[in-house]
């Protein structure tokens, strides 16, 4: 089967507008956020809090 134009510019569908990939890396960019956090923060603590590993 053949489509012509009128037909294929009516064609809606596939994937959602937000990309999984897209998803992806948001959550890669929450995660190393989050572990920056973490980091710094006990980084403070033990800086002032005068203890050491």
């Amino acid at each position: 089967m053949i489509l012509g134009n009128k037909e294929l510019s009516a064609i809606y569908g596939g994937a959602s507008d937000i990309s999984f990939s897209l998803l992806n890396s948001i959550t890669k960019l929450i995660t190393t956020l989050l572990d920056l956090g973490r980091n710094v923060g006990s980084a403070f603590r033990y800086a002032f809090g005068g203890k050491s590993c």
